[in-house]
């Protein structure tokens, strides 16, 4: 049976699905709106509807990773598609536990274009199955891989749930210092969200077409004997070079709006493997994103919080900020335990080390420290609703940076491919 051949089909399935699942959902909300025309009942049957959508999304997406990893031989956390298809299936997992216990199609509005964000976004790298290297053979890492991807999908909850809190109770009526501040910063996590989104569509879009740049980039490196040597890499880009490697020179470029050769050339101390593909990635994700936004600011013709704002007029905030919490002291120690406990297990057995000051290892520690913070100034001093929110909507941005961010910029032991 050919498993690999399966879990294809099954995740294109799980997309299809979710996005499905995602218009009931805006279906079963705004129909708030028009109430007095449309049956209360009728409401809650386009929010089960959605759920069910959602659900058969999820059997798909577990389909998917099941197959993969019949195929594979080996728990598909590998590389950085592997692992974001697994966190977008456990964002849905959480999702599913919270929409449970609290019955909130508002929350699937959320929920589910983060996740199709997140299986979007890892389509965009390699999806061919690789070969464990012997220090990735471990149970240990199952256990850290899974348990990190599980605490983040609950802090993804809690982000969509604090998000919605902050979107409800920001009155853009206000003009006052202070509200204008909230609502910037407001419309500012919106945007890192549209950036990602401009960055997926762009990738895709000059895969279509087929671009390709190609560089010759000169390395240096220590053989076995401790002598230098001059060596020389080939760097294949996707996207159009506005950034070219470090100590590199073209082989060729295809032309795009007047572009036929990079503008400006990668630090010397991003002399790395991919540094400059990377750089090149975070500048045309930040450009399409910008682009992106702007193009919705004009159509909506005023900050895109307040389009979504009188969406969720009749929502009572209090529940948003009680999901919010359920859902990040939750995700808590099931993070804690997979991606600091097990992960340092792990290390040890691998690299002989508990602790190495890894990139991604003090960003992990960041984001657990922060969440740390979250809980203590919620539990201790009564930071609800606002207050709260805003934290919650902080320490997702820290995971996604950290996700990203840390990989597309810094290089570590946990960097997978760029684009």
């Amino acid at each position: 049976m050919n498993w690999l051949s399966i879990s294809s089909g099954a995740f294109i399935t799980a997309f299809a699905l979710y996005c499905v699942a995602f218009l009931l959902y805006v279906i079963a909300v705004i129909g708030r709106k028009w109430k007095n025309r449309e049956p209360e009942g009728h409401l809650r049957k386009w929010g089960r509807i959605a759920f069910v959508f959602s659900s058969l999304g999820l059997a798909a997406h577990l389909v998917f990773f099941f197959t993969r990893w019949a195929g594979a031989g080996h728990i598909p956390t590998s590389n950085m598609y592997e692992f974001l298809t697994l966190l977008g299936m456990a964002i849905m997992i959480a999702f599913t536990i919270l929409f449970a216990i609290y019955r909130s199609p508002l929350l699937g509005m959320f929920a589910l274009p983060l996740t199709i964000l997140i299986i979007a976004y890892a389509a965009v790298f390699p999806q061919e199955v690789q070969p464990l290297v012997p220090s990735l053979q471990s149970n240990w890492l199952r256990l850290h891989v899974t348990g990190a991807a599980l605490g983040e999908a609950f802090f993804a909850v809690g982000f969509a749930a604090g998000l919605m809190y902050l979107l409800r109770v920001t009155d853009y009526n206000d003009k006052s210092a202070s509200a204008r501040r909230s609502q910037r910063w407001l419309e500012f996590s919106l945007y890192v969200l549209i950036v990602v989104a401009g960055f997926i569509i762009t990738v895709f879009a000059f895969r279509g077409a087929g671009y390709e740049a190609v560089f010759l980039q000169e390395k240096l490196s220590i053989d076995a004997r401790g002598n230098e040597q001059l060596t020389t890499q080939t760097v294949e880009y996707q996207l159009p070079p506005i950034v070219k490697p470090h100590a590199s020179e073209t082989v060729s470029i295809q032309p795009f709006l007047g572009l036929d050769r990079p503008l400006f050339e990668a630090p010397g101390w991003m002399n790395g493997v991919n540094a400059g593909r990377k750089l090149n990635t975070v500048i045309w994700s930040v450009l399409s994103g910008t682009i992106l936004y702007g193009l919705l600011r004009l159509l909506a013709r005023k900050p895109l919080g307040a389009v979504i704002h009188p969406l969720l007029d009749g929502i009572d905030p209090d529940d948003l900020d009680e999901i919010s919490y359920r859902a990040i002291a939750i995700g808590f120690p099931i993070f804690t335990l997979g991606a600091l406990i097990f992960a340092m297990i792990w290390a040890e057995q691998a690299w002989g080390r508990f602790w190495g000051w890894d990139p991604k290892e003090v960003w992990a520690l960041i984001t657990w420290l922060f969440y740390s913070a979250y809980l203590h100034l919620r539990l201790s001093r009564g930071w609800h609703g606002l207050k709260s929110s805003w934290l919650s909507v902080i320490g997702f941005l820290i995971v996604m940076f950290t996700l990203i961010g840390v990989n597309l910029i810094i290089a570590g032991l946990h960097s997978y491919a760029g684009v």
